[in-house]
């Protein structure tokens, strides 16, 4: 990230939240003294990604804790795209269901928050800056806590986790692994059909070719504004031509693509790749921890960073169980609950919190955790490359199933 850059988005996040924490005090959807009362009893339909184990029993065991010590019950419902969970709001709103919605919490960032936002389908501004835990938060040294995809999140979203893309591979098979686009095309030369990525719009095939355009784009500046439909050819125009080539040596040459990163995975662990890829930096480390990867398997990012964000938890505006809701993403954001989703044995997933701010008990607990021999350090993991703006997702999706259809 160039050093203006990173200066512009600081500023940004520091308005955003100055903006959105006065907003928080008015907000009749705000945390207030009665939240906890009005939320027992009540049943919450989290909307969350159902497509790994580990994440899945993470969930299970916060509904526990969460309907034992404030009476709330949480459903869990498993989707494989966020994208119909937000056509799903959608057509609430226009059906006039503005009351009563079937989703009261969802699992969101990107261009689905994006969506929500600009149609005024999102819970009102400031109610996550009003949680108990967000004084936990860590704003001023993880920005995108306050900026999803480049757009503020004006307080409709609570942080959830950390997120950075980064390749796994055995060093049993390569003792170098490839450390830029280059690299790999050129190792997929060498070794044709031991890569793949998955199929857009699935969101890991679709954060490849976000990081594959970073990459090759002449001018990513642009990336940070809206797409311009007249210059887009033009602009990804060096992205499809390295496709292109890539596909000539992808696994089963790419006439077949993984449907997800666990089908990815698995297909590293039974040999059939040389390298794979996660959006969790200790996803190796945890799949090893649960005997998914042989602990040959190594993680590894480009050299000149990776893509990466935060993810995020919203409430849509006619949740049924708004308290309930909250009170579940504000546990979500307890140092109980981060440092266990940090922990490997868990899941792995880096925390949006600042340490800094815990008291001596939590800042150990995240001290005692073995992130696992196969995750990088912050240094290792070098720069975190900023995401394009949400308008890119579509247009490359849709460019990306037009040139090669649904192979």
């Amino acid at each position: 990230m160039r050093p203006t850059s990173l200066k512009s988005l600081l500023a940004s996040a520091a308005l955003c939240f100055s903006f959105a924490t006065s907003l928080g005090s008015a907000n009749a959807d705000a945390w207030t003294d009665d939240t906890l009362d009005a939320a027992r009893g009540q049943t919450v339909y989290f909307h969350a990604w159902g497509g790994e184990q580990r994440i899945n029993a993470y969930i299970d065991w916060a509904a526990k804790e969460i309907e034992q010590r404030y009476g709330v019950t949480v459903e869990h419902v498993k989707v494989s795209e966020t994208g119909a969970v937000v056509s799903q709001v959608v057509g609430e709103k226009t059906a006039g269901r503005d009351k009563g919605g079937s989703v009261d919490l969802v699992w969101i960032n990107g261009e689905n928050f994006a969506t929500l936002k600009s149609q005024g389908l999102l819970s009102a501004p400031g109610w996550a800056q009003s949680l108990p835990n967000w004084k936990y938060v860590d704003a001023e040294g993880k920005p995108t806590v306050l900026n999803d995809f480049t757009v503020p999140t004006d307080g409709q979203e609570s942080p959830w986790g950390m997120a950075q893309l980064v390749f796994m591979y055995d060093t049993r098979v390569l003792s170098e692994p490839p450390r830029s686009l280059e690299a790999l095309a050129a190792l997929t030369e060498r070794q044709p059909g031991r890569f793949t990525y998955p199929q857009p719009p699935s969101f890991y095939g679709t954060t490849f070719l976000k990081q594959a355009l970073i990459n090759l784009i002449v001018d990513p500046d642009k990336l940070s504004k809206p797409v311009n439909a007249d210059t887009f050819e033009a602009e990804t125009r060096p992205l499809f031509a390295y496709l292109d080539e890539l596909h000539k040596n992808l696994w089963r040459g790419g006439e077949v693509f993984p449907k997800n990163a666990a089908q990815l995975r698995l297909l590293l662990a039974d040999g059939e790749l040389d390298v794979a890829f996660s959006f969790n930096p200790s996803d190796a480390s945890a799949a090893i921890a649960n005997n998914e990867l042989p602990n040959t398997i190594r993680t590894f990012v480009f050299d000149g960073g990776t893509i990466g964000n935060t993810h995020f938890l919203a409430i849509p505006y006619n949740s049924s169980a708004k308290e309930g809701a909250m009170v579940l993403a504000n546990f979500l954001l307890s140092p109980e609950a981060q440092a266990r989703k940090q922990d490997p044995t868990y899941w792995g997933d880096p925390t949006v919190l600042n340490l800094k701010s815990l008291d001596a008990d939590d800042r150990a607990a995240f001290d005692r955790l073995d992130l696992g021999i196969a995750t990088l350090t912050p240094e290792q993991l070098g720069n975190t490359l900023p995401e394009p703006h949400p308008s890119w997702v579509t247009a490359l999706e849709k460019a990306w199933v037009e040139r090669y259809g649904g192979n």
